[in-house]
């Protein structure tokens, strides 16, 4: 059975909608997206920093691949440093491959306390698995056997998903998934393997767009992450809001971008009211908050 999003979820104007609360006087969940990725050097890459000079991409790709390389050889590295010294500990959105190919990294995420959250095997869009189930389940199983604990959030690379991705990751145990950009607060999805919930996460405050398809200064990131955090923090008055930074260590990493980026975090953590929480805490929280019999039922 397949199905339509909006077959899956009905249209819902959020001011319709009864006001979530967040416990106390909270107002804002801050939830930060780390991603580390394996892109195979046997393959295109993911993205390029450096065109061919020929307009047609080359294979093996080895310039595009070591500005990756560098992510998890450095910069990831600044990411755990900035992330230890604020005391947050973010969901990862982790290629299972990583755990093989980079354990020394996946380790240092498991010691800091980082959710591990299913970023299917390797990176690479959904649509072109010839086995779609089968990397779901091989995904789910490395990541398992590595931290002790299945993961319970999903993230398409590039946010891809086809029309039968949402059953077969239900099937395997995901709860919530990151790919449905559509709005400031969670939601249910239907499949026919029982509820997903959707979280929050953004396509326009993530460093992909911003540095490598809109080519912005390296501060651009503090700015519209500022911007964007004082419209939601004064919105979190009437109801909750969830604002999500996605960053990558070849990118946000870097040594000229990872200062804008701490800069966020000093700014946001000026004001009262702000939560730093994982995808899964927000998850169990959206539960209890909602009170939605089927995603209890789900738990």
């Amino acid at each position: 059975m397949t199905m339509l999003p909006r077959e899956r979820v009905p249209f819902s104007a959020i001011v319709d909608r009864q006001p979530l609360k967040l416990p106390g006087n909270n107002r804002i969940v801050i939830w930060t997206i780390v991603n580390y990725e394996v892109w195979d050097i046997g393959k295109p890459m993911a993205r390029q920093v450096l065109p061919a000079p020929t307009g047609q991409v080359m294979l093996p790709d080895v310039p595009n691949w070591s500005w990756h390389e560098y992510g998890m050889r450095v910069g990831c590295w600044r990411f755990f440093d900035l992330y230890r010294r604020l005391g947050i500990r973010p969901t990862l959105s982790i290629n299972a491959r990583v755990c093989e190919d980079y354990p020394r990294v996946a380790q240092q995420a498991k010691d800091d306390g980082w959710e591990f959250m299913g970023h299917a095997y390797e990176q690479g869009p959904i649509h072109k698995e010839p086995d779609q189930k089968a990397m779901i389940r091989r995904t789910m199983d490395v990541i398992t056997k590595f931290t002790g604990k299945p993961p319970v959030g999903w993230l398409g690379p590039g946010l891809t998903q086809t029309l039968e991705t949402p059953e077969l990751l239900a099937e395997a145990g995901i709860q919530y998934i990151g790919d449905w950009v559509y709005d400031d607060e969670p939601s249910v999805i239907k499949t026919a393997k029982g509820p997903l919930v959707t979280l929050p996460y953004t396509v326009e405050l993530n460093d992909i767009p911003m540095m490598l398809v809109q080519h912005h200064e390296s501060d651009h990131l503090y700015k519209r992450a500022i911007e964007s955090f004082n419209q939601l923090y004064e919105e979190g008055k009437d109801r909750v809001k969830i604002m999500a930074i996605a960053v990558h260590p070849y990118i946000s990493g870097q040594p000229f971008r990872i200062k804008p980026l701490a800069d966020i975090y000093d700014y946001v953590n000026k004001f009262d009211g702000v939560l730093h929480w994982n995808g899964e805490q927000i998850l169990d929280w959206y539960r209890q908050a909602s009170g939605n019999p089927d995603i209890q039922a789900q738990a």
